[in-house]
């Protein structure tokens, strides 16, 4: 039976802002809020005082690096009172019989079969696919204990962790939200001046998203989050002509997409293999369509070894202009819905992609801290290659071979 723990444990006193929270709390829980309002912060707390008393606790966040810092934090405060860690499997067990899991939700099924008498779930508002993996994977390991759920972020464009908000808002039974901005943490030293130079130096959508804790309309987001649900759709089943494959970078995925002539989504390629499969795998899923692949660094390797197996690959280096004008196309084809996508995954990293503004006053494109790109780059790729195609008027087959140009098949009476 879970004991209490009555010593050894340094318990920070929550700010303000937080006790109110704390103190009106139901089961289900949603902090939307500006940044360094403490929302990680309080979520410690959370787990604290659940540890104190014997309970079983589960920590969900987006990426393993964006945990590891919560990981050593609870490791180090319950020190003396660890009974075994597991890092393998990220658990800490107490002498008390509570327990904490850390869990990235990069894994699939993160969670299951597990039975919790509370979750947290950081920076929720950037968790890929957030509404599948709370309803499948999360809420139902709340089921034995009718534990309480605690979902904290800082919003993102009306995503789903804004759905959930709302939830809070509208009074659903045993939900309960709250919005307070970085204004709320009294903690900082300096803050009305921090605000009011920030104020100054921000867009007003994105001061008040990334300060006051409201969403933008598109969550800063250069795509456009309603443009984005306009181009998700139906797989086509055309075939695929145009191809582009963003080539692994440590963790990260191989991943190629493959559009048909209208722009629709037909292939969707994503693993992690060695450098030979990886190569191999590119040659059979592309066939010998045209397809644009990212040559920088590790990649040009790989690239000049599929050229030298077909003169239908290309290669496309990434620097700071190349990839703002990239993304400047598919931004363009996303917006004119000249391009259309069927796959889950690759429409929430779009959802989750943003724009910084840099200090001498351009834009930097790029996904948020720990999350993944490669989805936005393939795309993007295969995008760039079909009106690179389209320019040239070349025609294929639906077997993928040049059949000639648009002008030299018309001449012949046949209709495309």
């Amino acid at each position: 039976m879970a004991q209490k723990l009555d010593q050894g444990i340094n318990l920070q006193k929550p700010h303000t802002g937080q006790q109110r929270i704390l103190d009106a709390a139901l089961r289900f829980n949603v902090l939307q809020c500006g940044r360094r309002f403490g929302k990680t912060t309080m979520g410690l707390h959370i787990l604290r005082m659940a540890g104190i008393m014997g309970k079983t606790y589960g920590w969900f966040a987006p990426t393993y690096k964006s945990m590891s810092e919560q990981w050593n934090e609870i490791e180090a405060s319950f020190a003396p009172l660890i009974r075994k860690t597991d890092k393998q499997n990220r658990e800490i067990h107490l002498i008390n019989g509570g327990r904490f899991d850390f869990w990235s939700l990069e894994k699939p099924d993160a969670g299951r079969g597990r039975k919790y008498h509370g979750i947290i779930i950081d920076e929720a508002s950037v968790v890929r696919d957030l509404k599948s993996r709370w309803e499948q994977d999360i809420r139902p390991t709340l089921t034995d204990y009718k534990g309480r759920a605690w979902v904290l972020g800082t919003p993102k464009g009306q995503n789903y962790f804004h759905q959930l908000f709302l939830k809070g808002q509208r009074g659903d039974r045993d939900w309960k939200s709250w919005r307070l901005g970085t204004i709320d943490n009294p903690t900082i030293p300096d803050l009305e001046q921090e605000l009011t130079d920030a104020q100054k130096d921000l867009p007003d959508a994105v001061y008040k998203q990334e300060y006051l804790g409201v969403p933008a309309d598109d969550g800063g987001n250069p795509f456009g989050v309603d443009a984005i649900r306009a181009c998700f759709g139906e797989r086509s089943h055309k075939p695929a002509i145009w191809f582009g494959w963003d080539l692994a970078k440590s963790h990260d995925w191989t991943w190629g997409v493959g559009l048909d002539e209208d722009g629709c989504q037909v292939f969707n390629g994503r693993f992690q293999k060695s450098w030979g499969e990886t190569k191999q795998s590119i040659i059979e899923m592309t066939e010998w369509n045209p397809a644009l692949i990212d040559s920088t660094g590790v990649g040009d390797p790989i690239v000049e070894d599929l050229i030298m197996e077909g003169s239908n690959f290309e290669g496309f280096k990434f620097s700071s202009t190349s990839k703002q004008a990239l993304m400047m196309g598919l931004r363009a084809a996303i917006q004119q819905n000249r391009v259309r996508f069927f796959d889950e995954a690759l429409k929430s990293e779009l959802e989750s992609f943003t724009y910084e503004y840099s200090p001498g006053g351009g834009v930097k494109y790029t996904a948020p801290d720990g999350m993944h790109d490669d989805g936005v780059m393939a795309l993007a790729l295969a995008v760039e290659k079909m009106r690179r195609g389209s320019n040239d008027g070349v025609i294929r087959s639906t077997s993928g071979f040049k059949l000639g140009t648009a002008k030299a098949q018309s001449s012949r009476g046949i209709t495309f």
